[in-house]
């Protein structure tokens, strides 16, 4: 299913809302389930909540704003997004096989682990048609209680059963485009 600006979750998940954000009178973190998300190009993700309290639907939170446990680090935009969305259209892409996987992603030289949560990538624009620009945006619950959003070629799975090594090899760039039916680009 594809949107344009304004879309659901494959799945609702709870997590806390830093009220500063969202409230006239800050009241720390405020339970809340969320439900959506918003992609607007130049800006970063909006999440779309309702809060416990009350019932509200509350749109274009940023990601920083989000907990997953009472004690959290201080989290900037920057840390929980690397890349602006690009297109007010996309799709949200949940893949059964790595729900709840582990995870591990690189932000500012360090790594952090965390889990699967899912996936979105934009659609109909001149970066998604093009390999090396075309971008899927991991969400990631991070141990460390925050969200993040992170593109391919930040992230690695951790799966003991088949991933052998902890190192990412060095990927090249995929910068062509396949055809079966004509000559290749």
């Amino acid at each position: 299913m594809s949107f344009y600006k304004i879309g659901h979750t494959p799945f609702h998940f709870y997590a806390s809302v830093d009220s500063s954000f969202t409230h006239k009178n800050n009241q720390g973190y405020e339970e809340a389930m969320v439900v959506g998300l918003t992609s607007i190009p130049g800006r970063c993700w909006g999440l779309s909540v309702i809060f416990s309290k009350g019932g509200a639907l509350y749109r274009q939170i940023p990601p920083h704003a989000l907990a997953f446990s009472d004690k959290v680090p201080p989290w900037n935009l920057d840390q929980a997004q690397l890349w602006n969305c690009y297109s007010y259209s996309f799709t949200t892409l949940y893949n059964p096989i790595l729900k709840g996987m582990r995870m591990s992603t690189k932000i500012h030289n360090k790594i952090y682990y965390g889990e699967y949560l899912f996936s979105v990538t934009h659609l109909d624009d001149g970066w998604s048609n093009t390999p090396e620009q075309d971008k899927e945006f991991f969400f990631i619950k991070l141990d460390n209680g925050r969200l993040t959003i992170q593109p391919t070629n930040r992230i690695a799975f951790i799966d003991g059963s088949f991933v052998d090594s902890l190192v990412i090899p060095s990927l090249k760039l995929n910068q062509t485009v396949y055809s079966c039916s004509e000559k290749q680009l």
